[in-house]
């Protein structure tokens, strides 16, 4: 991957997109951004993220959305990427219960869509965003790569796995070397407003109480935002041929209330904690082997959670002026 390359990023304007966009503009890569701002969480978030990449000459904006065919294979054709890096979906495990056509729209159609656009534009190589939501309610842990993942417990969790099946069949069919990469609770500035580590945060500081399922008995493996970077452009700069899915994560599983208590003493504030049952799509533990991963991409997660949270705080701190105005 040089720096003439040019390298098509859906969501770029999204948490991940953000700062993987970020990375490779900083590497001189041209990228090309799409995005198409849908307000699931406050506008102003993203914003303040194209904000910042367009500052970049070589950075190209297309305010598009993946589910919109014809739009989006205009600008494939256009822009001929060498490589589409497909991050672009829509998140969240408890909105899939209210409203499951948003994942079919953006989640599997517009999917759909980018490998269709891929295959009439001659693209060979895609990487795609998966979710360790697809192991479901796995009770073996570490989760690896090999596990049977027929049985997701959400919504959104179907629509990641029915992308797993898609890229397949487009690599069987076409040819096309794909990447899917499963993605395990990731974290860090610039955070979307709807996770839980940025609402403790935000209700913590501003007095309100925070709701914890399962009555905190939970376990995540968080991952440093910049440890998802890297672990994507090695997957970016490394020739695959075929198929292939790789776990990344953080390496360690995080129990809820360790979180909590972390950010009252970063904070120097007690929360108020509403402890809730366990909701419907929820898992209880995630947990990521990641050993195909640093055999094979060479990925090596470098910052630990203190360090992580560390450092999210900090940020927090120094722009809580307008994240405690911001709508979850």
């Amino acid at each position: 991957m040089s720096n003439e390359s040019k390298i098509l990023v859906t969501g770029s304007a999204g948490f991940i997109g953000f700062h993987t966009t970020k990375a490779l503009l900083e590497q001189g890569i041209n990228v090309v951004g799409v995005d198409n701002l849908s307000p699931y969480y406050d506008l102003k978030m993203k914003k303040e993220r194209n904000k910042i990449l367009k500052k970049y000459k070589n950075y190209k904006f297309h305010k598009t959305s993946i589910a919109d065919f014809k739009k989006l294979n205009k600008v494939i054709k256009k822009e001929q990427p060498e490589k589409i890096l497909h991050l672009a979906a829509q998140a969240g495990v408890r909105y899939s219960l209210e409203n499951p056509w948003a994942y079919a729209e953006a989640n599997y159609l517009g999917t759909l869509n980018i490998f269709e656009s891929a295959k009439l534009n001659n693209v060979k190589d895609i990487i795609f965003a998966s979710s360790s939501s697809i192991y479901g309610a796995n009770k073996k842990t570490p989760f690896s790569e090999d596990d049977i993942t027929d049985s997701p417990i959400s919504l959104y969790a179907a629509s990641k796995k029915a992308n797993e099946l898609l890229a397949h069949s487009y690599h069987h069919l076409y040819g096309m070397n794909v990447v899917g990469l499963r993605f395990f609770t990731v974290y860090g500035t610039f955070y979307r407003p709807d996770m839980a580590l940025f609402k403790f945060t935000k209700k913590i500081l501003s007095d309100e109480p925070i709701d914890v399922y399962n009555k905190g008995q939970m376990k995540r493996d968080f991952t440093h935002v910049g440890d998802i970077v890297s672990g994507i452009l090695f997957a970016l700069k490394k020739d695959h041929e075929g198929f292939e899915i790789y776990n990344l994560g953080g390496g360690d599983s995080i129990p809820l209330m360790d979180v909590v208590r972390g950010l009252e003493k970063r904070l120097d504030k007690k929360a108020t904690i509403n402890f809730l049952p366990l909701q419907d799509g929820d898992v209880v533990e995630t947990s990521a082997d990641i050993s195909k991963a640093h055999s094979q991409l060479h990925y090596d997660p470098a910052t630990p959670f203190e360090k992580g949270l560390d450092e999210f705080v900090a940020w927090f701190k120094e722009n809580q002026k307008w994240l405690l105005k911001l709508k979850d």
